[in-house]
């Protein structure tokens, strides 16, 4: 087994460490750690950040790749864990929960006759004998594995409520995020012990288990929400900043560039970018002859066109902001005192614009989830092997139109990104609440 590091894997994880530096960073500075207070006080927050947390661990153990020795094929920690529902394959289509095909098949008979008839599926309850067992092994299946994860979060609630009990009390909601992770923990592990039988999501045209396409594009998601803005935040930090503080003919030029960008329609520029990136791949196919390299080139080329094209909504944000703040008087005296420019912009400008940044960020995080499907939909989004919700939101358009309709796909992708992106809102709404000053006021 021979460790396989991509493009995104590595800003991936960058962005992860950069997450944690700052954390530990807010927690020295008493006007980033009062907003947040109220954030951690918030049961709807501290709901939503559980659900975050646990799509994160997912898309994380997606990004750790090593290549395989037997197959030479770049897998994920994820697939290794996930193997049954990548390698139980069936033929074709077949339902949630289905112990047959959804299309039907001939069937030779010695006589010479013809029958259609819908085949048994390969492992999709393939260990039932009589297929009026299903409903009871469902039901038996499901709570054996509810009681797993019950036990597993009585372990864990039992070691934190050990471990609190010398601490003094705070104001975090234990009891609301306790019963979530015990919701979690109970439906995910019925969901994964049904997943060792049945199809609990069904399959789609090439018999691919649509669940492990679902958790698979998790990552992908991720990716996008949070590479794109890592890639977006230096052009609008920097120019926003600059364009404000210094005014004359920066503030001139940076504000030519950024309305020269919006002039030009985001979709035709990703779609131009695109077609570059898979003309230099074709012509240099020597660096790019693994299939999961060239996807996941074109998933950082698309992560990096949406950042350049994404940043000048917080620039311009920003600049206004700094033409505010350059006129304060601690920046007057600041002037006054022969302090350098790059110290007080590092010192009193940019600190006190991190609350813009922060809340436009939370905030542009679903966007770019969303943003995925769109381009998908009109075949510019990541590429085709892929797994996305994008793609399998465009490859559904074709299933609804058979008969009878193939729905599963596009339920349980609609299913995974409402979830995400719910979530996602719900925490950047209380996010935005916390570094308003007004609303901290009224409340």
């Amino acid at each position: 087994m021979t460790w396989v590091l991509l493009w995104t894997d590595a800003l991936l994880f960058v962005l992860v460490a950069s997450l944690l530096a700052l954390g530990f960073y807010a927690r020295r500075q008493e006007h980033l750690r009062r907003p947040w207070r109220h954030v951690i006080r918030s049961r709807v927050a501290m709901v939503s950040l559980v659900i975050l947390a646990a799509f994160t661990a997912i898309g994380l153990l997606d990004s750790i790749h090593f290549r395989d020795r037997n197959s030479g094929e770049v897998l994920s920690l994820f697939d290794r864990w996930a193997e049954p529902l990548r390698t139980r394959m069936e033929k074709t289509y077949s339902a949630p929960f289905a112990l047959r095909l959804y299309t039907r098949e001939p069937v030779y008979l010695p006589d010479g006759r013809t029958v259609w008839v819908y085949p048994r599926l390969r492992f999709g309850g393939a260990h039932l004998t009589d297929p009026r067992q299903r409903g009871p092994d469902i039901v038996r299946t499901a709570l054996i594995g509810g009681a797993k994860g019950l036990a597993l979060w009585t372990l864990a609630f039992v070691t934190i409520a050990f471990a609190r009990r010398r601490r003094p009390p705070r104001a975090f909601p234990w009891h609301t995020v306790a019963l979530v992770c015990a919701l979690l923990l109970v439906a995910g592990f019925a969901i994964g012990e049904l997943s060792l039988k049945y199809h609990v999501f069904g399959t789609d045209k090439v018999g691919e288990d649509v669940l492990y396409q679902s958790l698979k594009s998790i990552r992908t998601g991720l990716v996008l929400g949070t590479l794109t803005t890592l890639i977006m935040l230096p052009f609008a930090i920097g120019l926003g900043v600059l364009a404000g503080y210094f005014r004359g003919w920066v503030d001139d030029l940076i504000q030519y560039l950024y309305t020269t960008l919006n002039s030009i329609p985001g979709v035709l520029l990703i779609a131009a970018a695109i077609l570059m990136l898979q003309v230099y791949m074709s012509t240099h196919g020597e660096k790019f002859a693994s299939i999961a390299v060239r996807a996941d080139m074109r998933l950082f080329f698309l992560c990096l066109i949406l950042g350049i094209t994404s940043w000048t909504g917080l620039c311009r944000l920003l600049r206004a902001e700094t033409l505010k703040l350059r006129e304060m008087e601690y920046v007057q005296a600041a002037r006054a005192l022969g302090v350098s420019h790059a110290r007080i912009l590092m010192r009193h400008i940019v600190p006190n614009v991190f609350h813009i940044v922060l809340i436009t960020v939370v905030l542009d995080f679903s966007g770019l989830v969303l943003a995925e499907a769109v381009l998908a939909y009109v075949n510019i989004g990541v590429d085709p092997t892929t797994q996305s919700w994008g793609n399998m939101i465009n490859s559904a358009r074709l299933e609804l139109a058979r008969d009878p309709i193939v729905w599963w796909t596009l339920a349980a992708a609609f299913l995974f990104m409402f979830t995400f992106v719910l979530a996602a809102n719900l925490f950047a709404d209380k996010v935005r609440d916390a570094f308003d000053p007004r609303r901290l006021e009224e409340s």
